[in-house]
């Protein structure tokens, strides 16, 4: 049992510093911008625990890795689409915002398919494979998990404070470009690791 503790408080610690300033702790406060943080916040726990799960199969089990360099090329094309998603923008009627500022549903769907693709490949996945090799399954999957959204959580509130002082058409631009980003960002990494 103390092996697990001991994985999981490594696990914590690397993974919540390599959170700090990498693209989806940046998407968490995005995110939280535009949505109530608890339905973004369950977005990521539940991408970063199956992200996390795969990672942690991958580094004990096989000790391979995925073929990251093609699931980031996907990644980024979508990240591209976000962003243009996001610039286009929605008109909604008084009672269709009302309903879309109570449904948690689109917020929680949003976050989790946008981090987990960010997630793929990314080098928290990295290193929590790396970290499984070495370090057992369970507190590693635990900690990462848990770390990953420590760091994410802090950037939503973070977003929250931002999001109130922040004009609407400041936020939709502003998060559109960081999808950009993040796409182009996706892509070169891709482009380069493929050529």
């Amino acid at each position: 049992m103390t092996a697990v503790w001991s994985a999981l408080a490594l696990s914590f610690a690397v993974i919540f510093v390599a959170e700090l300033g990498d693209k989806s702790q940046l998407m968490a406060l995005t995110f939280a911008t535009r949505y109530r943080a608890l339905p973004v916040l369950i977005g990521i726990s539940a991408a970063t625990a199956v992200v996390h799960a795969v990672s942690v199969g991958i580094g004990y089990g096989l000790g391979a890795a995925l073929p990251t360099d093609w699931i980031s090329l996907v990644a980024g094309v979508a990240f591209l689409a976000f962003g243009a998603w996001t610039l286009r923008g929605d008109k909604l009627t008084d009672s269709e915002r009302e309903k879309a500022q109570k449904s948690t549903r689109s917020a929680v769907v949003a976050a989790s398919v946008a981090f987990f693709l960010a997630e793929l490949g990314d080098k928290t996945m990295l290193a929590t494979i790396t970290l499984a090799t070495n370090h057992g399954w369970l507190g590693t999957w635990i900690g990462s998990t848990l770390g990953m959204v420590a760091a994410d959580a802090l950037a939503i509130a973070v977003g929250r404070l931002l999001g109130k002082a922040l004009p609407e058409r400041f936020i939709r631009y502003g998060a559109a470009v960081l999808f950009a980003v993040f796409g182009v960002w996706l892509l070169v990494e891709a482009i380069r690791s493929l050529v």
